[in-house]
């Protein structure tokens, strides 16, 4: 446990999800320095601070990068990434599509409330077109990010949505996304009962179903995960979209085949000459 306890607004869906993430990692039965949390900007980047784990909280929008960084320099560790909507795809968006492609070992949990919370209400880029905010008080104009059909089509080899109101699914997910070999991308829907008015508990529990319940659902089939994610209103599925298997980016780094780099023994090399150059 940490000392310091989490100040989110009473009611807030990262209760929830801070839950599921412990539950999964105390199942899979993870060390806690054999896992590392990088956490961006957002109400949920305030995770690093309180989950006993390896974790920092980068910038807004860079936490991917940094991830991406501890992976390659030791890709013995469990490393899980955690954002925000806005941070992950607004302006992280650019790390975002390129670690996706990329196929780096990352689990990806983003805390979607289709809000910006942290910076009290305003509209985020996956907030729902229409919507009133602070930053759009005549209504959103713009259409709505869908990060599920993003990531199927930019290379992630396992693409899930989850409810921060269902704790067993979102735990199930994140175990899964965990034992995944590959980018893996969580997207949680998270009402934020602060700011947004329109998405939530209620909203979401009227709404979600669970496509791996459905027998005939294939997850390795790509058109047809990209169909069901193009499915919102009414219906709103939460599961795994998508899931494939293909080489991970630190299969193909030659300079990863020995071991981990942090664990190279880089002594007798002589950076002298090469410092030269540059100092």
């Amino acid at each position: 446990m940490t000392e310091e306890k989490p100040d989110w607004c009473p009611g807030c869906g990262l209760y929830g999800i801070q839950t599921a993430l412990k539950q999964a990692l105390s199942e899979l039965n993870l060390e806690p320095h054999k896992v590392f949390l990088a956490t961006g900007i957002g109400c949920g980047s305030k995770m690093a601070h309180w989950i006993n784990v390896y974790a920092t909280h980068t910038l807004h929008g860079r936490l991917l990068p940094v991830a991406a960084g501890a992976k390659l320099a030791n890709h013995s560790l469990t490393v899980i990434g955690m954002g925000g909507d806005g941070d992950g795809y607004g302006i992280g968006m650019g790390h975002f599509v390129h670690t996706m492609r990329r196929n780096i070992d990352i689990l990806y949990l983003v805390n979607n409330n289709q809000i910006y919370g942290l910076t009290k209400g305003q509209a985020s880029p996956t907030s729902e077109k229409g919507m009133k905010t602070k930053s759009t008080p005549f209504g959103v104009i713009e259409t709505p990010v869908n990060p599920i059909a993003f990531a199927i089509c930019s290379g992630a080899t396992f693409v899930a949505r989850g409810f921060a109101g269902d704790l067993e699914h979102l735990k199930w997910l994140i175990a899964e996304g965990i034992k995944h070999k590959g980018f893996s991308l969580i997207d949680i829907l998270q009402p934020c009962i602060t700011f947004n008015k329109i998405n939530t508990f209620d909203y979401f529990r009227q709404r979600v179903y669970k496509i791996n319940d459905n027998v005939g659902y294939k997850t390795s089939d790509a058109e047809a995960a990209l169909k069901r994610s193009h499915e919102w209103g009414d219906k709103i599925p939460i599961g795994i979209f998508y899931q494939e298997s293909r080489e991970i980016n630190e299969e193909l780094e030659p300079q990863l085949a020995k071991e981990p780099l942090a664990y190279q023994d880089i002594s007798s090399i002589d950076v002298a000459p090469i410092m030269e150059k540059f100092v």
